[in-house]
């Protein structure tokens, strides 16, 4: 028997971008164990056949697709294969972004115009293209069809560079930038698919660096935590859980939102 509980994906099938990173891994996981249909996307087949087996082994169904979200290709070949194999689609998370650090004096514009590509022309771009299926979705499905971008808190705040300092993680002004413009994204596709019952939300976590950070680089990682007001760093199951939120029929009157997971980071 199916369960009625409003925040599990009994059998919606959800497209998640950058599926084998520290996040994207634990998003794979609470999504799946909610019931969904994961199709995850990520460029390196090994990690993404080892995350496949690490989810059927707990009875998830998945698809798994190689592709990089940068070249539009991929992306078209993506939404067609979803169409053809699943025959739907009710949810996306934008979640995909690989880029360097930097400095004001150190990036480029090619370096702008990598994080645009992940944070803005991907995520748009698959909206688009997944538009027919998403509609359909909003037309049946309990909560309307759902799409959560993972932005960041840097496209709120400044980083602090008094955190940063010599670390060698410095993070550079074209991430931040192309962050808030995911923001800003997600609030224009949000009041425009509205009647679509297409609901559009963003995510921007606080500071969840990986475990490798906090062995390699142990003062930038206590800076980090002192500036939390909850004095403590995040753990990846924390993004992954309002991402299932807003997925879910739980959120059926949530739209346009931009929700903070950061511990009470941008309150200061």
């Amino acid at each position: 028997m199916k369960s009625m509980n409003r925040f599990e994906l009994n059998d919606d099938v959800v497209l998640l971008t950058g599926a084998t990173g520290h996040l994207g891994q634990a998003i794979a996981h609470v999504l799946a164990h909610a019931g969904a249909h994961v199709v995850l996307c990520g460029r390196d087949e090994e990690k993404l056949i080892q995350l496949e087996r690490s989810l059927q082994k707990v009875g998830g169904h998945v698809t798994r697709l190689v592709f990089d979200v940068r070249d539009e290709q991929g992306r078209r070949d993506a939404i067609g294969v979803i169409e053809k194999r699943l025959g739907r689609l009710d949810g996306i998370v934008n979640n995909a972004y690989a880029g360097k650090t930097g400095s004001i004096k150190s990036s480029t514009v090619a370096d702008f115009e990598n994080a645009t590509a992940f944070n803005l022309s991907a995520p748009f771009d698959l909206v688009q293209r997944a538009l027919p299926l998403l509609q359909e979705s909003g037309s049946r499905r309990a909560g309307g069809a759902s799409v959560v971008n993972v932005a960041s808190m840097y496209g709120m705040v400044s980083p602090n560079p008094d955190i940063y300092l010599d670390s060698g993680a410095n993070n550079p002004p074209f991430y931040g930038a192309t962050k808030a413009g995911l923001i800003q994204l997600t609030r224009y596709l949000a009041c425009h698919l509205a009647e679509s019952n297409i609901r559009v939300n963003s995510i921007s976590p606080g500071p969840f660096p990986s475990q490798g950070i906090k062995q390699t680089q142990p003062e930038f990682h206590e800076r980090l935590r002192a500036k939390v007001p909850m004095k403590r760093i995040g753990i990846a199951s924390e993004v992954a859980d309002p991402v299932l939120f807003l997925l879910s029929a739980g959120a059926s009157y949530i739209t346009g939102v931009n929700l903070p997971v950061d511990g009470g980071w941008t309150a200061w």
